[in-house]
Formats: structure tokens, sequence, C-alpha cells
């Protein structure tokens, strides 16, 4: 089954193996920064991505943070709004709002992986 998956533009993407390694910064890689280059290579990184999603979803996170956005522009009125502003305003109350079972599901599952990668 095919997503239609709309890429965040507010993220810094994953920087190269080159682009790491020929940064004249530092000469060593966080293990934050192994493990995130681990699991995009292997893949795994994008099954992360989508079951976080249908968590979210599941859970009606997702329908949470759409009443709280349109609330907002409500209140605020249509024309008054910046996508920046409000981004800036839902942000803090969605990752407040994850639910604990999904950050719980996400943290075992990247565990599994640093186990099975031997990281």
């Amino acid at each position: 089954m095919a997503r239609n998956v709309k890429q965040s533009e507010n993220r810094s993407p994953t920087p190269d193996d080159e682009d790491v390694r020929d940064s004249p910064v530092r000469d060593e890689l966080t293990l934050r920064e192994i493990i995130n280059i681990k699991l995009v290579e292997s893949g795994e990184k994008e099954n992360l991505m989508e079951l976080v999603r249908d968590r979210l979803v599941e859970s009606g996170w997702k329908d949470e943070m759409r009443i709280a956005c349109r609330e907002h522009v409500k209140k605020k009125g249509r024309k008054d709004v910046t996508v920046d502003e409000l981004i800036r305003v839902i942000t803090p109350k969605g990752r407040a709002s994850v639910p604990d079972d999904v950050k719980e599901e996400l943290l075992n599952r990247i565990q599994n992986f640093i186990r099975s990668a031997a990281l």
C-alpha cells in the first residue's frame, strides 16, 4: 500500500557519510549520530516514522492537534495567523501530549535495533 507522505521541511536532512567524515568541525561522531546513520541506512528510520504516524492517528492525537489548530485560528482570526505562528504555538502542546505508550513502543524498537546492530 503506497502512502503519500509529506516530508518535514523544518528538519535538517540527515548528513551523508561523506559530509560528516569531511567535516572540519570535528573528527568524531556522537553515538546519537551513529545510530541515526544506521537507522537511515537500514531503512528502519522510515519504518519507525510510519509506526509513530500510525500510532498517533490510532490514539486520536492527530485529531486533537487538528482541533487545537482550528481553535487557535478561530480565536486569532484566519487572516491573522501564520503557519510559523501556528507551529510555534501548537508544537509544545503536541510534544507534551504524545501518549506514553507510543513513546515507550518507539523507545523499545530503537533499543532492539541498537542491540541487533551491535552498536
